[in-house]
């Protein structure tokens, strides 16, 4: 039997609801003026880095993000001001506020979330960079065809790579299980995801990778790998300040890295 979820899915055929009119509307009802995000947004989908950014007066309230669901706040990294988002957790949320970033001049997108250990690499915590994502959640098939897998761009991963070495910082590549019900990890599905070689399980990235593809962004997604779904006592230590000093020196580096890149590609066109 065809999974309903599959049903009446055409991923060429355009949207009647897009962002811009939505956005226009907020705008108008808010009082707002036209304005444009920062080139370099950050999703945190755990809210630790916004917190910590405003604790320690490193960022500042946009007043004109127009989003009805969310709160942009703008911060220095590597030298430019980027934007950073909290708490937008789980595939329809990130790709509905990615989809706004966008629509207001975000060029580059990476998402920062902490994941659940699959197949263990090292003893958490620790980050990996996602190189595609096993689409186990419902909003990505609303971007592309049913396929197993949704691959981030192979560049864009060299790149943030490359940037990290650099900086001396390690780093694993490989793939997540991006799940829309983290309560549900059966043993079952657990089991499958480690035969797939999977690393990490978390709630963003599949989708963030197919709507990338689909309209032409640039996204990339990142696992804080914190924890083994609580299977012991003593888990979901993430670090320092919560995680958050390791977190922004991998942040700052990869955007130090893909900065320069946007830069060279903004010049050349």
């Amino acid at each position: 039997m065809s999974a309903p979820i599959l049903d009446h899915k055409d991923p060429d055929a355009p949207s009647v609801f897009e962002p811009a009119a939505l956005l226009r509307e907020a705008r108008r009802q808010k009082g707002l003026p036209q304005a444009e995000v920062p080139a370099v947004c950050i999703l945190d989908p755990d809210g630790d880095i916004v917190r910590h950014l405003r604790k320690s007066a490193q960022a500042r309230l946009s007043a004109h993000w127009p989003c009805y669901h969310t709160e942009l706040h703008e911060f220095s990294l590597a030298g430019r001001n980027c934007g950073i988002i909290g708490c937008a957790v789980g595939a329809p949320f990130a790709v509905l506020v990615a989809e706004e970033l966008f629509a207001l001049g975000c060029r580059l997108l990476i998402s920062l979330t902490s994941a659940g250990q699959i197949n263990a690499v090292s003893n958490p915590p620790y980050f990996v960079v996602i190189d595609r994502a096993l689409r186990d959640e419902g909003t990505s098939y609303h971007y592309a065809a049913p396929q197993a897998f949704a691959d981030a761009d192979p560049k864009l991963v060299r790149a943030a790579v490359a940037a990290l070495k650099d900086k001396d910082l390690p780093v694993h590549v490989g793939a997540s299980w991006t799940t829309d019900a983290p309560f549900r990890e059966t043993r079952e599905a657990i089991s499958a995801a480690q035969a797939k070689g999977v690393l990490a399980v978390e709630m963003e990235a599949a989708a963030l990778y197919t709507f990338a593809r689909a309209a032409s962004r640039d996204v990339l997604c990142l696992a804080h790998v914190t924890n083994t779904m609580a299977v012991a006592e003593q888990d979901f230590e993430k670090g320092e300040a919560d995680g958050t000093v390791d977190a922004l020196r991998v942040l700052d580096a990869i955007v130090e890295g893909l900065g320069s890149s946007m830069q060279e590609t903004s010049q050349n066109s």
